[in-house]
């Protein structure tokens, strides 16, 4: 009798301590699945400050963004002179890119000629238009090809040069068109090099931010790039010395909306650069 008691006790005990285990091991199954949720969440969580969520479109940021109105192209050219040509570079390009801006068979217009002052230096930069786009492209640079006068500036031009790089652009439709304007003047070239598919996120702030920059009529234009260094924005803008830019640009902060346009494009850039240009004698843009 005394040994079935002990025996019934036995297993009661052990019956128990089964159960305690099983519980504990539940207890355990359960926090592990927790800590991986949470785990999964901030994976998740930290995962999203990286990884840009797709917006589809129907369009090329190329249709949504350029003006409708009208077909201009742009062409801007970069060219690196050799120091102790650049007076010489300057008298050619001033006697021969005029003739082309005004003779009516080229449907084309130079809308600013420039030398670095700050930046890069010894550096010219040209801004043409072409009105009819890609076409009024092909039919200057056949016609050009015949022109005598423009391939012996061609040759010319070659041997002061240490490199040349251009771009084709288009212009953003909440931009002004960029139209001559008396001087004196510098110009400020505004150069950002944007991260691939964020091109429709920084012309929906700058649409706004634009608004709050033309105060002292300091916009001249806005371009973005498609053939050449791919999602390159440029912005052109004038004023009537480097206090004035100072100024100006200090203003700007005054303005509601100004902050938060900075503040949520910044993050869209990879690489950004700032040029003072001077106009060169014969550059519409005085």
């Amino acid at each position: 009798m005394a040994t079935r008691i002990l025996q019934s006790l036995g297993n009661g005990l052990n019956q128990a301590k089964n159960g305690v285990r099983s519980k504990q091991q539940m207890a355990l199954t359960l926090r592990s699945l927790s800590a991986s949720s949470n785990r999964n969440r901030e994976d998740s969580w930290f995962k999203s400050l990286f990884v840009r969520k797709v917006d589809p479109r129907k369009d090329a940021h190329s249709h949504l963004l350029a003006k409708k109105e009208d077909n201009n192209l742009y062409k801007i050219q970069f060219h690196n002179v050799k120091p102790e040509c650049l007076d010489d570079y300057n008298k050619l390009c001033e006697a021969v890119l005029p003739n082309i801006h005004s003779d009516p068979q080229y449907p084309c217009e130079l809308v600013g000629t420039w030398n670095t002052w700050y930046g890069e230096q010894d550096q010219a930069v040209h801004l043409w238009r072409y009105r009819g786009g890609y076409p009024a492209l092909t039919e200057v640079m056949n016609k050009l090809r015949k022109n005598k006068e423009f391939m012996e500036y061609r040759e010319e031009r070659g041997k002061m040069l240490l490199s040349r790089r251009n771009q084709l652009l288009l212009e953003f439709s909440f931009w002004n068109e960029p139209v001559p304007r008396s001087g004196p003047n510098i110009y400020e070239l505004r150069s950002y090099q944007l991260r691939p598919g964020t091109m429709i996120e920084w012309g929906n702030y700058w649409a706004r931010a634009i608004e709050l920059r033309q105060q002292n009529n300091e916009a001249v234009g806005g371009f973005f790039s498609q053939i050449g260094s791919l999602y390159m924005v440029h912005h052109l803008w004038a004023y009537k010395d480097l206090q004035s830019r100072e100024e100006t640009r200090n203003a700007a902060w005054q303005h509601e909306g100004w902050d938060e346009a900075v503040y949520y494009t910044v993050p869209l850039i990879q690489h950004m650069e700032s040029r003072i240009m001077i106009p060169m004698k014969t550059s519409p843009l005085k």
